[in-house]
């Protein structure tokens, strides 16, 4: 159900930037999504195919790319991509450690035309 807030607050930015750069339609919707975000895509999309009708941002496309988890331990220093919600430092083993990558989810581009 976050999707839902989420997605509107992407519908929202998208529509705004088009208004003000004065484009008549957003196309393409390019989202950076940590793969610890806790957002599905699918549903993403799902809402915003309803949400965006009768908008400029009607019909666009989402794109979704995936950011990999890092960790950084607090022990040794280290910083790794982890595959699995598995917290502990693959150097040194301590789990005394941050998330540093993973949680992202942010519009990193928009493609928008200039005629209908």
């Amino acid at each position: 159900m976050h999707e839902l807030a989420v997605t509107q607050g992407i519908l929202d930015i998208a529509v705004s930037e088009a208004d003000k750069a004065g484009k008549k339609r957003v196309t393409q919707i390019n989202i950076k999504l940590g793969v610890f975000s806790g957002m599905v895509p699918q549903c993403i999309q799902e809402y915003y195919d309803i949400l965006s009708e009768d908008t400029v941002a009607a019909g666009a496309k989402l794109v979704f790319d995936r950011v990999p988890a890092a960790i950084r331990c607090r022990s040794c220093g280290a910083e790794s991509e982890i595959q699995h919600f598995r917290l502990r430092c693959p150097v040194c083993k301590d789990n005394k450690v941050d998330l540093i990558r993973g949680r992202e989810l942010y519009i990193d581009s928009m493609e928008v035309e200039d005629e209908d």
